[in-house]
């Protein structure tokens, strides 16, 4: 007999007779199974099965280890990759195809094992073992699987766009953020509240500018199709049709009445409206505006409830529900009250509290600054373990709430930059009163105020630190 056969023996060929001994091969078989599947069929199965297995098994490790690599060295483009949707729905099936080898090899280990031979008090731990090693494996990799499908329909979902990644200008990415009540049917939509994010495109470091939604005489770049009509500020010369010619107006003015201004702007993943909103920011604040972010208030409720809560500082005593009497001028029909203090709120309060139009001295600019207070604590709840641990829940709540522009092309730079934005407080600047006129805007101010908070979220150069 040879060396090899006799090295084998043990496991291969035993002495079924020998109680302890088939006990022992028993264990060794359930752990060599579970640590690399295949390797109990190649010494004591069918070898071709096991063979398959470990090939199967060592080209998953290799692709997980150059995977780990490429985020180390190529971090943008493995991101990229990684949140492809073709990509995900092979991995997705990469995952399933090996949790049906990981159930089918579990058991024909345990059939391996040959029980009947095992010392009888050893033949339901080995047994259990058995199963659970297989088993928990296989539960985990289903839920895996289905995170991955809920990842690639989210993303489907909200950045459905296939065009080309676009290059920043003059070194950031600049983001209209608008949230809004109007929900699913946003016929008639005004934006609730307006930010523009401009991002450093290497940092991260980022500045929010806070556009009240009542500015008026909004300005319009010389190339936008809106400048030949409004030359001197949105209204200024001709008025407008949709009653206050405001920032919040741009969107319902151009959607419903001037839409052929904006021809290619649905093939473009967005709607005249949104494009004419985006060039009146620009016009304001000097900065090119790139993709738009559509944020539905309404569904910040699912989303927050999703997270589990967010955790507020509320400065006031904010009602929930009520109205004006118009005979007395005092608030009634209040439904409840958010008191002052370190607040844990569920979705339905917490969007009262970013919604609630009373109770502030300074009316909608304290509801403004609320709307970013609650922002950043839902992001702030978006950390990597909660939203692993609810990530369905976030997943589906995020296709229902938000609309964008941004092409999947544009997400590994984006994730890449969200991550690196977590190293920074980003720089507020409020386009409110006593800086701005709130009824007669110096636009030149406001782009002043806007270069200020740039240069305050931009690292130093190299030559002003040597």
């Amino acid at each position: 007999m040879s060396a090899s056969v006799d090295l084998e023996r043990p496991l291969r060929y035993p002495d079924a007779e020998s109680s302890p001994l088939m006990t022992k091969r028993a264990r060794w078989l359930v752990v060599l199974g579970f640590l690399l599947p295949g390797s109990a069929q190649v010494v004591a199965g069918n070898r071709r099965m096991g063979r398959f297995g470990l090939i199967a098994t060592l080209s998953l490790l290799v692709l997980a280890l150059v995977a780990v690599i490429g985020f180390g060295v190529a971090r943008v483009a493995t991101l990229s990759f990684f949140t492809n949707p073709i990509v995900l729905l092979v991995v997705q099936w990469v995952i399933v195809a090996y949790a049906v080898m990981w159930l089918v090899f579990g058991f024909n280990t345990l059939q391996l094992t040959k029980l009947v031979r095992v010392s009888p008090k050893w033949r339901v731990p080995v047994a259990m073992l058995s199963i659970v090693l297989t088993v928990l494996p296989v539960a985990g990799a289903a839920w895996a699987a289905m995170t991955v499908g809920s990842a690639r329909g989210a993303l489907s979902e909200i950045f459905g766009g296939g065009a080309a990644a676009v290059e920043p200008v003059d070194g950031r990415y600049n983001i209209l953020l608008l949230g809004t009540d109007a929900g699913e049917d946003r016929e008639g939509m005004r934006a609730d509240s307006l930010s523009l994010i401009s991002v450093d495109a290497e940092t991260g470091q980022s500045t929010i500018v806070g556009l009240p939604r009542e500015l008026p005489n909004m300005p319009f770049p010389a190339d936008s199709p809106m400048y030949a009509e409004h030359p001197n500020g949105f209204g200024v010369d001709t008025g407008c049709n949709v009653g206050r010619c405001w920032l919040n107006g741009v969107y319902a003015e151009v959607e419903y009445f001037q839409p052929e201004l904006y021809p290619d702007a649905v093939s473009r993943g967005s709607t005249p409206g949104i494009e004419a909103t985006k060039d009146a920011v620009s016009g304001a604040t000097g900065l090119d505006v790139q993709f738009y972010v559509l944020i539905d208030m309404k569904g910040f409720e699912q989303l927050i409830d999703a997270l589990g809560g967010v955790d507020i500082t509320v400065d006031e005593r904010l009602p929930v529900g009520g109205n004006i009497d118009e005979f007395s001028g005092e608030l009634v029909n209040v439904d409840e009250w958010i008191e002052p203090g370190d607040q844990h709120l569920d979705g339905f309060h917490a969007l009262w509290f970013a919604r609630s139009r009373y109770g502030s001295a300074q009316g909608d600019y304290d509801r403004m600054e609320r709307q970013r207070t609650l922002q950043g604590a839902i992001l702030a709840q978006m950390n990597p373990q909660n939203v692993l641990l609810r990530f369905e829940e976030v997943a589906k709540a995020g296709g229902n709430i938000v609309d964008t522009d941004i092409p999947n092309s544009m997400l590994g730079p984006f994730v890449d930059l969200a991550g690196k934005a977590r190293e920074f407080d980003p720089v507020s600047v409020e386009l409110t009163p006593p800086e701005v006129d709130a009824e007669y805007p110096d636009y030149a101010v406001v782009q002043q105020l806007v270069q200020q908070g740039i240069a305050e979220a931009s690292p130093p150069d190299e030559e002003e630190t040597e």
